[in-house]
């Protein structure tokens, strides 16, 4: 058995007894793929982690920056109390309007708002709003303008807060210095950002299974 075949075993037996789906979250994905969306959504345990990770801060306001079709919005959406707010935004026009569908299925309407446009637009804009401090930012966007997500997170964040970025690893390439490709320029500037910033106390953990080779990077925002 080849290793990226274990992996996805692995990752499958996990899901099967830790993180199974229901007819909503089916539903997402399949509606995604028919309307033609990228196949790059969060698997169901890494769903089920930002899921976890909501529900361990208390959240009560969450923003997403990157919504696809919408599957990791459910997750989180459900860790949400009633009178919890998620905003997620995205660039394409399209995306957003499958995924309104998406979270209209799965119940999640009245707390999730999804904003279309480009997110370095859309923040400021939200920021403006002088909105309630975010709890927990999950960050799964244009991986050339993560450091300037990451920026933005920290303003609207509040001490305690959780910052998510994923897709980290990049195959690899992130260890690569000399690499000029934005992807990886963008995602070695974000975690430099971590790293360096007096308010920002984070790590990254590579990971295996139905993606492949990657990662995600987590950041708790201090005092």
């Amino acid at each position: 058995m080849s290793g990226s075949q274990l992996w996805v075993d692995v990752d499958d037996y996990f899901t099967s007894h830790l993180s199974p789906d229901d007819e909503a979250l089916r539903a997402a994905l399949r509606d995604s793929e028919t309307a033609g969306l990228p196949p790059i959504a969060v698997t169901a345990a890494q769903g089920k982690l930002l899921h976890l990770l909501a529900l361990t801060q208390g959240a009560r306001h969450v923003l997403e920056i990157g919504t696809l079709g919408g599957y990791s919005t459910i997750w989180l959406g459900r860790a949400l109390p009633e009178d919890g707010r998620l905003v997620t935004l995205e660039y394409n026009a399209k995306h957003a309007d499958v995924a309104v569908r998406n979270i209209s299925r799965a119940g999640l309407e009245r707390i999730v708002e999804v904003r279309v446009g480009p997110a370095l637009e859309s923040l400021p804009k939200l920021a403006d709003e002088n909105p309630a401090p975010f709890d927990l930012v999950f960050i799964d966007a244009d991986k050339a303008n993560n450091r300037r997500y990451v920026e933005w997170a920290l303003k609207l964040t509040r001490a305690g807060s959780l910052i998510i970025l994923d897709n980290v690893v990049r195959e690899g390439r992130v260890a690569d210095a000399r690499s000029t490709e934005p992807d990886v320029v963008g995602t070695r500037a974000a975690l430099e950002l971590i790293a360096s910033h007096p308010r920002l106390s984070g790590t990254a953990i590579q990971t295996v299974g139905l993606k492949g080779y990657d990662g995600f990077a987590l950041a708790r925002v201090q005092d």
